[in-house]
């Protein structure tokens, strides 16, 4: 399967998500921007994926990005970042989102597993009491020591202006 095959439409995904509850598969999610992908992305997502049996992806659409990080994000468009988080190994399915945070794709996909980094405090999780009340888990990964987006645009930003 290609990687932009894995990205899908809210509705596709939450019909998916009911037939693999049905056949009792865990399903795992979480949510980001992606902007540049680095080796934190890809040991964050590979955690995530290992807490079950099923791991969904939502990316921040580029008016997320630039709500949240500012008007110089993001660097990479939406549909460039959505597949090619698709297409890393431990990534099943990819959803873009638009709203200020993925609540409404929380609801729709009901996780057993809601993932965020451990820079988050679990009462800022969005979607934390709704996945716990439906009887899942909210899991915190650490952060992988000297791996960011923004520290990856510093050092490009630093090493451009010395050459």
């Amino acid at each position: 399967m290609q990687a932009k095959e894995k990205v899908k439409p809210l509705k596709e995904a939450a019909e998916l998500c009911r037939e693999l509850r049905s056949r009792g598969r865990r399903i795992v999610f979480t949510n980001g921007c992606f902007d540049l992908l680095h080796l934190g992305h890809l040991r964050y997502l590979e955690e995530a994926r290992a807490l079950g049996d099923y791991l969904i992806v939502a990316v921040n659409s580029d008016a997320s990005v630039r709500r949240i990080k500012g008007g110089h994000r993001p660097l990479v468009d939406e549909k460039a970042r959505s597949e090619l988080v698709a297409g890393l190994h431990c990534v099943d399915c990819v959803v873009l989102f638009d709203a200020p945070n993925p609540l409404a794709e929380i609801q729709a996909l009901d996780p057993h597993v809601l993932v965020k980094g451990a820079d988050w405090p679990v009462d800022q999780i969005v979607g934390a009491d709704w996945v716990i009340g439906r009887g899942g888990t909210v899991v915190r990964i650490p952060v992988v020591a000297g791996y960011s987006t923004s520290r990856l645009i510093e050092k490009i930003l630093r090493q451009a202006s010395c050459s």
